[in-house]
């Protein structure tokens, strides 16, 4: 007889048994997650996607696997991904409750970062089994996404007699379980929206200006000092600020907001609004002199107008 694979995580007490796999919103996120559960074992059976870049990520990501109205999804897995966009997510729940389309005992699954398991309370009085998994990653939608679930964080939040189940299946996607309370939800989803969404905004508008400015290439000359950037916030949290405004030079930063106002006016609210939560961080942790802080905050209150 031939000797079975002795798993890595998670101990073979607490890992799920071989499910069918349905994915509901072929989006960016579903099709990755289900592709990774594929690798671990588990079977894609169904995925529910109108548009055709749905039907193309589900050909790429999850080949073979059928697209069906999403009825029809639970009606074949036993593990199901709702990954939906957060708004919709309570009225796809409540609808396929009513319906009668949950079955007792199935795994209902939802990545949103706001929510936790009470969006899912519709099916969880249909039998089901509610568990809010969230990938704290942004997603392509190509076959990039499974590798880099490797080591990525996710939310966890699982009534207590799921959350083995919960961070089991987690880790055969290749990720790190991170508990998140139910309450904090909304709060933890808020935090990784400015981190992350809000990093986007502001890199792209720092190569916009620097295309007005006459640089040809904004991306590498960004890339070297954003790199930096991070990497000495995420070790060194606030003790990394520098620049004009934690050193309190208020000449310079009503010089740039007088340069936006002229060459780039939609940009000098944003600048404004980070200026003074940066002055306020950086006071707080004793980065910014009191004695310089009060031009540089006379400044921004004016808004660089003279």
């Amino acid at each position: 007889m031939n000797a079975q694979p002795i798993p890595q995580h998670p101990s073979p007490q607490d890992r799920p048994a071989r499910l069918n796999v349905g994915v509901v919103g072929a989006g960016r996120v579903g099709p990755s997650l289900a592709a990774a559960l594929r690798l671990a074992g588990h079977r894609p059976v169904a995925a529910s996607g109108v548009s055709d870049a749905s039907v193309r990520r589900a050909a790429d990501l999850l080949p073979g696997v059928p697209l069906v109205p999403p009825a029809e999804v639970l009606a074949r897995a036993d593990l199901v991904l709702l990954t939906v966009p957060d708004d919709v997510l309570p009225g796809l729940v409540a609808g396929l409750a009513e319906t009668g389309a949950v079955r007792p005992g199935q795994l209902i699954v939802h990545t949103s970062g706001r929510h936790g398991t009470a969006v899912l309370d519709p099916a969880r009085r249909a039998g089901a089994l509610p568990l809010a998994l969230h990938p704290a990653m942004t997603f392509t939608g190509t076959q990039l996404d499974v590798e880099r679930l490797a080591g990525c964080p996710f939310g966890v939040t699982a009534p207590d007699e799921l959350r083995l189940a919960a961070e089991a299946l987690v880790i055969e996607m290749g990720g790190e379980p991170e508990w998140i309370a139910e309450s904090t939800r909304p709060l933890y989803h808020a935090a990784l929206a400015i981190g992350s969404n809000h990093l986007v905004t502001l890199v792209a508008q720092a190569m916009d200006l620097l295309r007005t400015a006459g640089v040809a290439a904004p991306d590498r000359m960004l890339g070297p000092l954003l790199g930096a950037a991070l990497d000495n916030v995420l070790r060194s949290g606030d003790a990394a600020l520098t620049g004009p405004v934690a050193r309190g030079d208020a000449g310079t930063v009503a010089a740039h907001i007088a340069e936006l106002r002229t060459h780039a006016p939609h940009a000098v609210a944003g600048y404004l609004a980070m200026a003074r939560t940066t002055a306020d961080r950086a006071l707080a942790h004793g980065l910014l002199k009191p004695e310089l802080a009060e031009d540089l905050l006379g400044v921004l209150a004016d808004g660089g107008n003279e």
